[in-house]
């Protein structure tokens, strides 16, 4: 007897046939993609692991850093040799230092500077001045400061030159011995922060932003970085060639060098990219956006303006960083919020020894005061650095317009930065 299956039969048949056929494709794919995902968990878990040892070795080496650094820093003044004096360009000259007890360095953070106290011939005290460190932090035999002999300006020949940058170019030579205190400031890049950066500078102000980019180079920093340069020409340009080495050799710098007043001898294009001054229309001119953390430092006058044209970009205070050397500089564009007094007017302000007695308007630092009055307080930086400018108060208080570099002792101000918060009586 023969059986037939019907055509409905076999259809059913394979239907069920593909459906068991397609359930065991599904299982088959679950299979691989469990497999897949436990080899993906593996793989992150494994990626975490390796990251967490990472940070935990860099936390250790950092750990490590800051014991050495705690260790070889000093307080007070330190003996420096002078190993080298090198000419950048005019008026404008490296020194190289190394201890005079040839013990090692401790490390800086780049965009910090030095304190000197200077011992100049015809002065009755010594001079306090503060000099950026200009080369990476990655030295543990020498420091290098860069210094601009200060030259009256043209329309203004009776002024006199700067005192100790005249006696550091004229008459500072190798072999010398200065008094130096260790590296400080609040001016400095974070290396660890990862935004990329912008390096703003004119002139000799230049200085702090070539030890910032110097340890990025060295310390294969992966960010994208913009170096923005103002000088009046060629002659004016420190550290052209190195400049133009670290632009050729890396992708992620970027250079944009202003000339206000090319010399004959200067190529657009070559030695420079815009012939005015360094502005924040160029900038703006340059960069795709402004997310990035700008870092700034020469005359007063341009640092303001700057300042101002990134706020006024949306640049958020704290992306903005910026090194505070001389009066314009603090005045103007203090980090610091800016001390309200409603009262301040109503102040009295006495300097004790030389018998005066004024009034407070309200406006610039306790040592503008002093020198409107005639009374005579040592200074260096006056930004709150070196400390040189220190006074006893001798009753009230003062809030500062800017931070301060170094710390005062309890019933003391450093005047170059500080105002009355209410009527004072002070040694001076």
């Amino acid at each position: 007897m023969q059986f037939f299956e019907s055509p409905l039969a076999a259809q059913y048949g394979l239907l069920a046939g593909c459906i068991l056929l397609l359930l065991l494709l599904v299982q088959g794919l679950l299979a691989v993609s469990a497999a897949a995902r436990r080899i993906y968990a593996a793989r992150e878990q494994r990626a975490l692991t390796r990251k967490r040892l990472e940070v935990e070795i860099q936390t250790a080496m950092a750990r490590c850093l800051q014991a050495q650094n705690q260790h070889l820093h000093w307080n007070g003044y330190r003996k420096f040799q002078v190993s080298k004096k090198e000419r950048e360009c005019e008026n404008v000259y490296s020194f190289y230092l190394v201890p005079h007890d040839r013990k090692p360095l401790p490390a800086f953070k780049p965009g910090r500077y030095l304190t000197f106290q200077f011992n100049v011939p015809g002065q009755e005290k010594p001079l306090i001045r503060c000099y950026s460190l200009s080369d990476s932090p990655n030295r543990a035999d020498y420091y290098r400061v860069t210094v601009k002999k200060i030259t009256p300006a043209p329309d203004q020949p009776n002024l006199r030159p700067g005192v100790a940058s005249s006696y550091l170019a004229d008459h500072i030579k190798e072999g010398d011995i200065l008094n130096v205190k260790a590296p400080s400031g609040h001016f400095f890049l974070d290396m660890t922060v990862e935004r990329p950066i912008v390096l703003i500078g004119a002139g000799v102000g230049v200085t702090p932003l070539l030890s910032m980019l110097n340890c990025t180079v060295e310390n294969r920093f992966n960010r994208q970085r913009h170096l923005f340069l103002g000088f009046r020409s060629g002659g004016d340009h420190i550290q052209k060639e190195h400049l133009k080495k670290i632009a050729a050799e890396h992708e992620d710098v970027h250079f944009h060098v202003c000339y206000s007043r090319p010399g004959p001898d200067d190529v657009l294009g070559t030695d420079f990219h815009f012939k005015e001054r360094l502005s924040i229309d160029v900038i703006k001119r340059v960069l795709p956006s402004s997310n990035y953390d700008f870092f700034l430092c020469g005359p007063g006058e341009m640092m303001e303006s700057l300042v101002d044209g990134l706020k006024n970009w949306d640049v958020p205070e704290d992306h903005i960083f910026y090194e505070a050397f001389g009066p314009a500089t603090v005045k103007k564009i203090a980090q610091a919020p800016r001390i309200e007094l409603a009262d301040a007017s109503g102040f009295q302000v006495t300097f004790s020894r030389s018998n005066k007695v004024c009034q407070w308007t309200n406006g610039g630092s306790l040592l503008d005061l002093a020198e409107s009055l005639g009374v005579k307080i040592d200074s260096g930086c006056r930004a709150g650095n070196c400390g040189s400018c220190i006074l006893a108060i001798k009753s009230g208080a003062v809030a500062y317009m800017s931070p301060t570099g170094c710390a005062a002792e309890d019933g003391s101000c450093l005047a170059c930065i500080a105002q009355p918060k209410t009527s004072l009586v002070l040694d001076a």
